[in-house]
This record gives C-alpha cells, structure tokens and sequence, in this order.
C-alpha cells in the first residue's frame, strides 16, 4: 500500500494520539510522572483508568485491584484486607480500592505492571504516588496554561468497572462528570472522550452529559448503528480494526480509535519483530502506518513520541499526495504532482 495512501471514501481528519496510561512504555503506568511525560511528547490526549476508593475519591488504575501496581504487599498494616472477591463475573483476589481511604492510597507507591518486558521502568518503582483523577486534571490544566493559546491536553478516561462500583455504592458517573466540570473540561467541544466497555454505564452517562461517549469493543464489533444512537465513536481492538470495520463504522459516522500500540516483541506481528527476546523493541512505526492507511481516526499508545512521529509524518505525506498538480519547466510542461 503507498505511503500517504488513504482509503477511498474517507478523508485526512486529525488523527489523534492518545497516550495510554500516559507514556506507560517509559514509566509506571497511571502515575503523573507518566501523564507529565505523555504530554511533553506531544500526545493529544492523556488516559486514566479511574476506579474509586472507600470515601469516594477516584483515582487512577488499570484495575481496582492494586497489588500489581503498587507496594501494597510490601505494607503489614494491610495485609489483612487481601480478600477474594467476584468482580463483573470473574474471581479476583488481592487489595482492592474501595477498601482503602484515599488517606492510605496515598500511602502506597507504583509499580511497574510489566517488570520482565520492561525492566528499565523498574528504577522507578516505590517514587511515585498513585494520582486522584483530580490531580490528573489539575496536571493537564497546567500545561494548558503555559501552552498559551495552543489547543488544550485532551482527557480520556475509562470508567472501570462501573456495575460493581454502583452495586457497593460507589457509582463512578457523577464523580467523573463533576470533575471534569471543576476544571472546565465540560462545555461543549471540550477536548473529553469518556469510555467503557460497559454499554449501560455510557447509556446512562449519555442522559447526563453531551461530552463525546466512546464505547469499546474486544471479540466484535457488534450492532455499530445501535452504538451510534449512544455513542460517538469506538475503541477497538487491533484484531478488529480491517479496513471493512473502520468503513463499517464510518458510514454510521462513529469515530475509530484503535488499541493498543506498544513497541516491544510481545505485542507486535510476527513480520515485524526484531531479534528473539519478548522484551526487545521492534519495528512499531511500522505497525501503526498499516492502521492508519486503513483510515482510523486515533489510536491508543504507550509509547506517544513514537506515535506522534508516525501521525505527523503520515498526515503529511497525505497532504502532498493530495496537492493539486502544478506547472513546471520540465520538457514539455508536463503537470507534476505526487
């Protein structure tokens, strides 16, 4: 397929970069170190999986579940809330958030999730503290406020979860509405995706706020005219993003963003690996060129300089292709044009 090349049927949009969990390729994911990191490489958005504490304060995990991404295990005075509980139908046992004061969370210091793939985010470990959703939005106002009149950091958060939360009293809806209100992140073109895999927790955030919903998909893309009367786009798997599905999800005018890019072997395709060790990096740039010739609208990464490098080159390889031929003093005064 030709570099700049872009699907029939679709046009160059701004494709945006969403660092996921922040630049979690390079430190502990969901920490403000890694939000920081994300924005100084030029993500659009930063991504924070927000769960709640026992006095209602939402912070930042991939999971409630917090001993892979914290020092918990390392506290005694703690070690008697290590419980089993069933969580959206599955088994899990370890430390869980609601059974925490944010005054104890804060207490506890991340972790890296992925030690054997990325042992270089290991120097980090036991730094950095486990950010509120506030501070989040707190960081990403001050970065609008020394970008001037640039345009804003964009927030994406994922309600995780959001079922059991609401069955022991701690519904995520409203907390995170209200913070995005409290930071001005709330109007009408706000730079704000909300997302869940969860359809009824958007159906219901959709009756209390006009911010763009985004529902996510893992096996199949489903009824996608039924997830437009809710949502404005989808966050997909990588296993689901042909170019059939991006059009598919075009013609019901749902927005495509894709999940999720990460440099090293273990995630990537066969074809484009380097060397044999999981942890080594291979050729990433690669990988996202091939999504977005498929015409995808953003795309989830842990690495967000490489992907910024790679949107930016391929938008504007898009751009000359698409330039209007011009006159030249070439024999013949042929029109040249790429």
């Amino acid at each position: 397929m030709l570099w700049g090349y872009r699907p029939k049927g679709t046009r160059l949009r701004n494709i945006l970069v969403i660092a996921h969990r922040g630049a979690s390729g390079e430190r502990p994911e969901h920490t403000i170190e890694s939000y920081r990191l994300a924005i100084e490489e030029g993500a659009d958005y930063i991504e924070p999986d927000l769960v709640m504490t026992r006095d209602g304060v939402l912070i930042a995990r991939h999971e409630n579940e917090i001993g892979g991404t914290t020092d918990v295990a390392q506290h005694p005075e703690f070690a008697a809330r290590r419980r089993t509980q069933i969580i959206d139908g599955e088994a899990m046992t370890g430390w869980f958030t609601e059974d925490f004061s944010i005054a104890e969370i804060k207490t506890l210091r991340a972790r890296e999730r992925l030690p054997d793939l990325r042992p270089q985010n290991c120097a980090f470990d036991g730094r950095f503290a486990v950010p509120t959703f506030d501070e989040i939005m707190q960081l990403a106002t001050d970065a609008n406020l020394r970008r001037g009149n640039a345009t804003k950091i964009g927030v994406y958060p994922e309600t995780k979860h959001p079922a059991h939360f609401a069955a022991i009293g701690l519904p995520l809806e409203q907390a995170v509405l209200d913070c995005l209100r409290r930071h001005d992140y709330d109007a009408d073109g706000s730079p704000v995706f909300i997302q869940s895999f969860d359809p009824r927790n958007l159906r219901q955030l959709r009756s209390m706020t006009r911010l763009p919903l985004l529902q996510l998909l893992e096996h199949e893309l489903g009824d996608l005219a039924e997830i437009a009367t809710y949502a404005e786009g989808i966050g997909i798997a990588k296993t689901l993003a042909s170019a059939e599905g991006v059009r598919a999800a075009h013609a019901v005018n749902l927005k495509v963003h894709v999940w999720t890019f990460r440099a090293e072997n273990e995630f990537l395709p066969d074809d484009l690996k380097i060397g044999d060790s999981p942890a080594a990096h291979g050729d990433l740039e690669a990988e996202i060129r091939r999504f977005l010739e498929r015409g995808i609208d953003g795309f989830f990464v842990d690495f967000p300089a490489i992907g910024v490098r790679v949107r930016d080159a391929y938008i504007s390889g898009v751009q000359l292709l698409h330039q209007p031929p011009t006159a030249t003093s070439l024999p013949g005064n042929k029109l040249q044009g790429r």
